[in-house]
């Protein structure tokens, strides 16, 4: 991985092709307020084995937490302990909270189905006190083919004159959103790719209790809420990290965009 494009202020920890700051979620909360951020869980790490173009956008982020329990785990098994498991849908409510007086931070909610954004914009809103999230788009699921939708979602971005920007359209996808098209974003000053935080935050997916997430086990149990979306990713899709990342413990991963 090339080297980041803004100085590194955490310990850096190599795991795969990829790399996570050793940071705790009070220091996240603490120290970022611009920039963009990006939290690395197993799905993102294998499409980072086979997708260059993603591969190559990861310098541009300011920091890149460790999200998921299942790589927190793989952090010690490699004998580069994180801090802790720090999660998007545990940072994003302890970053509005952070600025619910601070009238300069407005945010804009980019994803998730129709009418979805906009009951996580009336759930925020009332537990802050005011409105922070002055925006919301939900675009269609191919609009990044189209110039015309994107175009449209860029315009509704800068006309709310929202200063932060949460995308939630899948790993991968909503950070190469962000990065190419950042410089058309007027007002935007944080970039948030968080997933499936906006579901979180209308509550129409139950997080699971703490002792599931704990153990490493919410891939279980989102596979057992949600079999039919989720079982190619977590029977398919995840399970040859746990080879990769034993190829690493053992010296002989290579990474398959190195020259």
């Amino acid at each position: 991985m090339k080297p980041r494009k803004n100085p590194v202020k955490y310990e850096q920890i190599n795991i795969l092709n990829a790399v996570v700051d050793n940071i705790s979620m009070d220091e996240l909360v603490n120290d970022f307020d611009e920039g963009l951020l990006l939290t690395l869980h197993v799905d993102m790490l294998m499409k980072l084995q086979k997708d260059k173009e993603f591969y190559d956008i990861l310098p541009e982020f300011d920091i890149i937490t460790c999200d998921s329990q299942i790589l927190y785990f793989a952090t010690k098994f490699l004998g580069t302990p994180a801090k802790e498991r720090v999660s998007g849908s545990d940072y994003f409510p302890k970053y509005y909270m952070k600025h619910k007086d601070n009238k300069d931070v407005t945010i804009f909610l980019c994803g998730g189905a129709p009418g979805i954004a906009e009951i996580a914009q009336e759930n925020v809103n009332k537990k802050v006190g005011r409105d922070i999230i002055i925006g919301t788009y939900s675009p269609p699921f191919d609009f990044d083919n189209s110039q015309e939708e994107i175009d449209k979602v860029i315009d509704s971005i800068n006309d709310s004159d929202a200063t932060v920007l949460l995308v939630g359209l899948g790993g991968g996808r909503q950070e190469k959103f962000i990065v190419k098209y950042r410089d058309r974003f007027k007002h935007i000053k944080t970039f948030l790719p968080l997933g499936g935080t906006i579901d979180y935050e209308a509550a129409t997916f139950k997080r699971p209790p703490a002792w599931i997430t704990e153990g490493g086990l919410e891939w279980l149990y989102r596979l057992l809420k949600e079999p039919k979306q989720r079982w190619h990713r977590y029977i398919v899709h995840e399970p040859p990290a746990l080879y990769y990342l034993l190829a690493q413990k053992l010296g002989f991963y290579k990474n398959p965009f190195s020259s």
